[in-house]
């Protein structure tokens, strides 16, 4: 584990390889999967503040979804979420043409209709955040990748050598800062994976 500032990072985000291969996943995470995508607290109003702006870039089974279960909704195990069509497929997104899931609200982003790229969860994936139950400062940040759906973004990785946290440099800026990014950098040069 790398110790930065009060969060306790996996030594697989610096030694293992990523890079996702939506041509062979298919953008399976938007829908493998027990909930929804996890969201932050700041997180809830980013969505009901954008979901009119958003809304043009769902489907009628997510916009139906989102009528019924509301923008967000609470789970038992994993906090709030996002909601789901039937149980699979995030309400926030939609197949392209090539039947990759893609991203209704950072399809929204991109055109420039809002300011909020999409839930830091997904947008940090592989990487998973927990908070610590004895400590809520402490948070660990773990490289954990879905067995089967990501062997082709493991692969690729491998293939290009790309490290997990390189392939995810503007999330984990996005969500902890520069600074800690050049840490996370200056722990990997150390440990001689850069």
């Amino acid at each position: 584990m790398i110790a930065i500032d009060n969060k306790l990072v996996s030594d697989d985000i610096i030694e293992k390889q990523f890079v996702c291969d939506l041509i062979k996943c298919k953008g399976g995470c938007c829908e493998d999967g027990d909930a929804g995508a996890p969201l932050e607290l700041n997180e809830l109003d980013e969505l009901i503040h954008n979901y009119e702006a958003v809304k043009p870039y769902l489907t009628e089974a997510g916009i139906k979804a989102i009528e019924k279960e509301g923008k967000y909704h609470y789970d038992v195990e994993f906090g709030w979420v996002t909601p789901t069509i039937k149980g699979e497929m995030c309400a926030y997104g939609f197949k392209d043409e090539n039947g990759i899931i893609k991203c209704g609200i950072e399809k929204a982003y991109n055109e420039g209709k809002i300011n909020w790229k999409k839930p830091v969860s997904c947008h940090l994936f592989p990487i998973r955040v927990s908070k610590s139950k004895e400590d809520a400062d402490l948070e660990y940040l773990n490289y954990e990748p879905r067995h089967d759906l990501c062997k082709a973004a493991c692969r690729l990785g491998k293939r290009l050598e790309v490290p997990v946290y390189v392939f995810l440099k503007e999330s984990i800026i996005r969500k902890y800062g520069e600074e800690f990014y050049k840490a996370l950098e200056a722990a990997a040069e150390y440990a001689g994976r850069k």
